[in-house]
């Protein structure tokens, strides 16, 4: 595991995809929490999910970070670097509704 994630390259200005799992609403599945690509904006929903939707579009894409999409959480996750973090600066963790 690396300890600086250096995937930060990879981050846009994006808008989230949707107000829950993209992929849950259109299969009508169900999730626990969702989860924010920080790549293009698709949202996902959490590996404690049944789909597991945000690590599906990981796995497909090679995107690499996700930021948490839940109210007052902060954090970020790096695939590829296997690292949990927290950004100086990232602005407000957005959130759906």
């Amino acid at each position: 595991m690396s300890e600086k994630c250096s995937h930060l390259d990879t981050v846009a200005d994006v808008t989230p995809s949707a107000d829950g799992c993209e992929d849950c609403l259109r299969v009508g599945g169900r999730w626990v929490h969702l989860r924010l690509c920080m790549q293009c904006g698709h949202v996902g929903c959490c590996d404690n999910s049944p789909n597991r939707h945000a690590t599906r579009h990981n796995a497909d894409t090679g995107h690499p970070l996700i930021r948490s999409f839940e109210p007052g959480e902060d954090w970020w996750w790096c695939y590829p670097d296997g690292l949990f973090m927290e950004i100086d600066g990232a602005g407000p963790s957005p959130s759906h509704s």
